[in-house]
C-alpha cells in the first residue's frame, strides 16, 4: 500500500483502463478519468470524470491543466485509451491509417507532453504508458495497430531517458492477452480483400469482417492486469522501464525476440560471432 496519489487515466470507461480506476480508487487514490462520451463509471468521492478526445492536442493539454487544478498534483499519468485494427497493409485506407496513428501513438504524446512540465515543477511523477507484447514483434493482419505501439515505445524509451533528472518515472506496460473488449467492440477492421480471407481464417477463425460475436475473449482479467501495474507503480525499487503484464506476455516476447535475434546474429561482425 503506497500514500495516496492523485491519477490520471485516459480510456477509464471500459476494459482495462477501467479496471485501473477502480483499482487506483480502492487503492485510497483520487482519480481523474478521461472518457470519449457517456460512460457507466460509478459515483466516487474521489473520481472525476473528464470528456476527452485525446487526439485533439489543444484539448489534451487543456484536460491535464484542468486535472491538476482540481487534484492539486498529477503523481500518476496513464496513457491508456486505443484501439486494434485488423488488416492486412494493402487493405489499410488513409483513414484507417490516420486514425490510429491519431489515437494510439499522437495521443498519449499529447497528454505526456502536456503534464512533463506539470510533474518537472511538482519534482516527480509516473507517467505508465500502456502498450503490448504487439510492440515487441508483429502479427499479420496487425501491422497498423503495431506500429502504433512501435511508435508510442519508441518515444517513450526516449522520454524516459529525458525525464529521469526531474524524477519522472516512465513504465512501458506489455500485456499479453487481456480479457476485454479490446477484440469486440474496441477493435476497427479494414475494408476486406478476398485473397487475404484464407489467412484471416487461419489466424482467427473466421474470414468475415467484423468477426462474429463471441470470436474473441481469454487471457488475464483486466482486474488481475490492473493489480499487477499497480504493484509496479507503487514499488520504488523496480527500476524497469518496460513491464510484462500476463501468463502468456514472456512466452511472446521471448519468441519475439528470438527471430530478430537470429537475423542479426547472421552478420559475421555481430557480438558473440
Amino acid at each position: 500500500m503506497t500514500s495516496p496519489q492523485n491519477w490520471m487515466v485516459t480510456g477509464g470507461n471500459r476494459g482495462l483502463g477501467r479496471a485501473l480506476t477502480l483499482a487506483a480508487l480502492d487503492a485510497g487514490h483520487s482519480v481523474v478519468a478521461t472518457v470519449r462520451g457517456e460512460h457507466s463509471l460509478p459515483d466516487h468521492q474521489r473520481l472525476t470524470v473528464q470528456t476527452l478526445d485525446i487526439r485533439d492536442r489543444s484539448a489534451a493539454r487543456e484536460a491535464v491543466e484542468l486535472a491538476a487544478v482540481r487534484l492539486g498534483r498529477i503523481d500518476v499519468l496513464v496513457n491508456n485509451a486505443g484501439y486494434g485494427l485488423v488488416g492486412a497493409v494493402e487493405e489499410a485506407s488513409e483513414e484507417d491509417a490516420r486514425a490510429i496513428i491519431d489515437t494510439n501513438l499522437l495521443g498519449p504524446l499529447w497528454l505526456s507532453q502536456a503534464v512533463i512540465p506539470i510533474m518537472r515543477g511538482q519534482g516527480g511523477g509516473h507517467i505508465v504508458q500502456i502498450s503490448t507484447v504487439g510492440a515487441v514483434g508483429t502479427m499479420p493482419m496487425l501491422a497498423l495497430y503495431n506500429s502504433s505501439k512501435w511508435g508510442l515505445e519508441a518515444f517513450s524509451e526516449a522520454m524516459a531517458a529525458e525525464t529521469q533528472q526531474f524524477g519522472i518515472s516512465v513504465s512501458i506496460i506489455e500485456p499479453g492477452a487481456l480479457d476485454t473488449d479490446w477484440a469486440g467492440g474496441s477493435m476497427r477492421f479494414s475494408a476486406p480483400t478476398r485473397a487475404y480471407d484464407d489467412l484471416r481464417t487461419e489466424l482467427f477463425g473466421t474470414a468475415e469482417v467484423p468477426w462474429p460475436d463471441g470470436e474473441s475473449g481469454g487471457g488475464t482479467t483486466p482486474q488481475d492486469a490492473a493489480i499487477a501495474i499497480l504493484a509496479r507503480i507503487a514499488s520504488t525499487d523496480d527500476k524497469r522501464l518496460r513491464v510484462l503484464v500476463g501468463d502468456d506476455a514472456s512466452g511472446q516476447v521471448r519468441a519475439a525476440l528470438d527471430l530478430r535475434y537470429q537475423d542479426y546474429a547472421r552478420d559475421p561482425r555481430f557480438p558473440g560471432q
